[in-house]
């Protein structure tokens, strides 16, 4: 069967595409095959700016001989891991079993019914110390199945049970500040207090952690993620020039990144120094500074027609030479005679909504009415073009052609969040009907499940790609919807929305507290959930009055803070959202209304009565 993959929608799937490998796109016709033929299937999953899956493309699967071996003994299936995020969660658990340096590209090598019996990542063309070559791997799976056949299928049935067993976390009950004080001290413990962030090597900027850091706003919380912020604005992870931070660094300094930027770190950073110069006042202009750096790179860069590209490749060319990083160490004017590197144009749900969310919280605290103008248009985008006429998300699409892959629950939670963020800083109620659309979709009696289900193959050969929830670089679906049911519950009164919020954190609840590196949404969730649940609306017909100005600085843990004119107010309770039943202008004056869980002080008209209110107090 000759290569597929000429017509994918994924670059990732296309850079392949001139392969002498019989590569497949995933579904159940490969695996098929691979019954029919009683072969191994080959499952090789990676993205279109991963480092090492470059390498090992041009290395092995551009390589005549290794393509003549794949393609007589086994069944080739190429996976965009961004397309296809469950696939990659349930296959990364399996190889799990088998290798401890997870990363990608991810190889395994399963049974025609789906189940990992061997797995690793990159193996490079000729053996090294330590490390067979991908031919010598090769040979052992091919004499494995051909001679220990009842072994493989043992091994496999049993790496696939203890996934499953793998997947059950008992529920606990929710932290208190003093738990996630404690909670703080162990992340502070694992600080780099020479360069800053968290470890040693490699240096990921962990953006749901220091989400968390800034949520739940205790002075070591705050200190701790000053720290780090700072620490990264001028280090190596940052490109100086063009604003934007790589995806990690190979050293504890932050020097020798991978290239590749990516659009979920962006938008999380964003969001990060925005809440930086709220939480910690004196940081502010460079907060500002670095945040006007990323929305450079979001909107010049990443701005696709229909919503922003999935990332910037780690690769380009530099003087007609293929380099890693040489682009970097260009300057402005030395890079405009150069080939920028090139872009993953895939557009993901899930990442806009972070995007959005990023852009609206941004352009609120700094009063940027552009960056707000561009949070609608993505938002605007992304509805047009990923949304069914049954209502269903569509996950991925790239120049109007869309993604058969299922839209996941990272998808529904990050639009919806990104949404609500979006609602609260406009006052338009448009996006918040929509976030809370895709929440009630969503929300079951158990909890969140995929609304029509998840990745059918998966769920055909009962691979659970859930069983590993922790959350290193963005946030999970289960943490996603649960902020965004959480708010809700504070804009509606609607108290199921509380539950579904409670509920989901707490099946993470011991888990994350043990493992904070591993769960900074999570966290956020809980610690919002432990604090007051506070509420504040600014009624105002003029945005630039000194009221709704003076606005753009208020934040509290676990709370929810609405700008809107009467207007929109009256239509918001029109629609449900009792927070704002009844908020009006007071004597034609901007108003301002605290409420502490639906009960609210007296309206205030005035800046002084404004800023000496004791936000969190009992009204």
């Amino acid at each position: 069967m000759p290569n597929m993959l000429a017509e994918a929608l994924s670059p990732y799937l296309r850079q392949h595409a001139s392969n002498p490998v019989d590569w497949q796109q995933w579904g159940r016709e490969p695996f098929a095959e691979a019954a029919r033929r009683d072969v191994p299937v080959f499952v090789s999953i990676g993205y279109a700016t991963c480092h090492w899956c470059h390498v090992m493309a041009r290395e092995s699967f551009s390589d005549a001989g290794v393509a003549a071996q794949l393609n007589a003994n086994f069944v080739a299936i190429k996976v965009d891991r961004e397309e296809h995020p469950e696939v990659d969660a349930g296959y990364l658990t399996a190889a799990s079993a088998f290798t401890q340096n997870l990363g990608w590209p991810l190889n395994v090598f399963v049974t025609p019914q789906g189940k990992a019996f061997f797995a690793g990542t990159y193996w490079p063309p000729d053996a090294m110390p330590g490390h067979p070559s991908f031919r010598q791997v090769l040979d052992g799976v091919m004499d494995a199945w051909a001679n220990r056949r009842r072994e493989v299928e043992s091994n496999a049935a049993d790496v696939a049970a203890a996934i499953r067993g793998h997947g059950q976390h008992p529920a606990g009950p929710l932290p208190g500040r003093e738990d996630l004080d404690g909670v703080v001290e162990l992340l502070t413990q694992n600080e780099d207090t020479r360069y800053g962030g968290f470890g040693t090597a490699p240096k990921f900027p962990v953006a749901p952690v220091l989400d968390f850091l800034l949520e739940h706003a205790s002075p070591a919380s705050i200190a701790l993620a000053d720290r780090t912020l700072t620490a990264m604005a001028t280090s190596g992870l940052r490109d100086q020039v063009e604003g934007g931070f790589f995806r990690y660094a190979t050293r504890r300094d932050w020097t020798e990144p991978h290239y590749e930027r990516m659009l979920y770190d962006n938008a999380q950073l964003l969001r990060a120094y925005a809440l930086l110069a709220v939480r910690a006042p004196e940081h502010t202009d460079l907060a500002r500074d670095i945040a006007d750096g990323i929305v450079t790179f979001l909107l010049h860069t990443l701005r696709m027609p229909d919503g922003f590209a999935s990332a910037q490749n780690s690769e380009s060319m530099v003087d007609g030479h293929l380099t890693e990083g040489d682009y970097y160490a260009l300057s402005a004017a030395e890079r405009a005679s150069q080939q920028p590197p090139a872009l993953d144009e895939k557009v993901l749900a899930g990442w806009n909504g972070l995007a959005i969310g990023a852009l609206a919280t941004a352009g609120h605290h700094f009063g940027r009415r552009d960056w707000l103008d561009a949070a609608r248009a993505a938002a605007g985008d992304i509805l047009a073009t990923h949304v069914r006429e049954s209502g269903e998300l569509v996950r991925a699409t790239l120049a109007g052609a869309t993604s058969s892959a299922r839209a996941t629950l990272e998808d529904y939670g990050l639009l919806a969040r990104g949404l609500l963020s979006l609602a609260q800083a406009t006052g338009e109620l448009r996006w918040a009907l929509e976030a809370r659309r895709l929440v009630d979709a969503c929300s079951t009696e158990d909890g969140y499940a995929i609304p029509g289900g998840g990745d059918p193959v998966l769920a055909e050969f009962d691979i659970d790609p859930d069983v590993d929830p922790t959350e290193g670089a963005l946030p999970s679906g289960a943490s996603a919807l649960a902020e965004a049911s959480r708010q809700l519950y504070l804009l509606t009164g609607e108290r199921s929305y509380a539950r579904h919020s409670a509920g989901a954190m707490e099946k993470l609840a011991a888990l994350a507290t043990r493992q904070p590196l591993g769960f900074g949404s999570a966290l956020a969730v809980m610690s919002a959930l432990a604090a007051p649940p506070v509420q504040l609306v600014i009624v105002s017909d003029d945005p630039d009055a000194a009221l709704p100005v003076a606005a753009r600085s208020w934040i509290e843990t676990g709370g929810v803070a609405v700008t809107l004119t009467a207007s929109d107010a009256a239509q918001w309770a029109g629609a449900g959202f009792d927070l704002l039943t009844g908020r009006s202008l007071h004597g034609g004056s901007p108003t301002a209304y605290l409420c502490s869980d639906f009960v609210c002080r007296l309206p205030v008209t005035d800046l002084a009565g404004f800023l000496a209110l004791r936000v969190g107090a009992e009204p």
